[in-house]
């Protein structure tokens, strides 16, 4: 996003005070903001010391980017390009960390985007399902935004779960059990 097209975005931050808690951003030792707004982006920075990292940078810019970060907040309320906005996203979230998607809500009338173009739940849910991280949590925004957690998902023993398994036993335990074979 240009400087001149990120002054122009006023943003009222809903409960500022408390946003910066809301959302686990004082803590990570490292926070990459892409694409968000001035307010958000100081207040952020405000809100974290002592050698903690803070960067900011575009959606178009995030390919620059090489290091990895705990937290990632990405700013898009608009489907164009946030495919590869978002697989860059991934690819630089340390494997524990959080990623967090501010995106403006459906049915609300103050965004530029229309609300035909703008990204839902089950689209992320949906993208991040793929790279193995759940959809945890939400925190509104502002009035008209929304932000989504993903984190990685923990993985499911098979052995645990032998339906899933798919082996010759498994595969006709559960034709004996459909059959009503105990």
């Amino acid at each position: 996003m240009s400087p001149e097209s990120k002054a122009a975005r006023n943003v009222h931050l809903k409960n500022p005070a408390d946003l910066v808690g809301r959302l686990e951003l004082a803590g990570p030792e490292s926070v990459l903001l892409v694409d968000s707004p001035g307010e958000l982006s100081t207040l952020v920075a405000g809100a974290r010391s002592g050698g903690k990292t803070t960067r900011e940078t575009s959606g178009d810019a995030i390919r620059s980017v090489k290091e990895k970060f705990d937290a990632i907040v990405v700013w898009r309320e608009d489907r164009s390009g946030s495919r590869s906005i978002f697989e860059r996203a991934v690819d630089r979230l340390e494997p524990g960390g959080a990623l967090w998607i501010v995106t403006a809500m459906k049915k609300v009338r103050g965004p530029l985007t229309p609300a035909v173009h703008r990204l839902e739940l089950s689209d992320l849910v949906k993208a991040f399902g793929k790279e193995g991280l759940a959809y945890d949590r939400e925190v509104r925004v502002t009035a008209w935004n929304v932000a989504y957690r993903f984190v990685k998902r923990e993985p499911r023993l098979a052995a645990s779960y032998p339906e899933e398994r798919g082996d010759a036993f498994s595969l006709s335990f559960r034709g004996a059990k459909r059959r009503g074979i105990p």
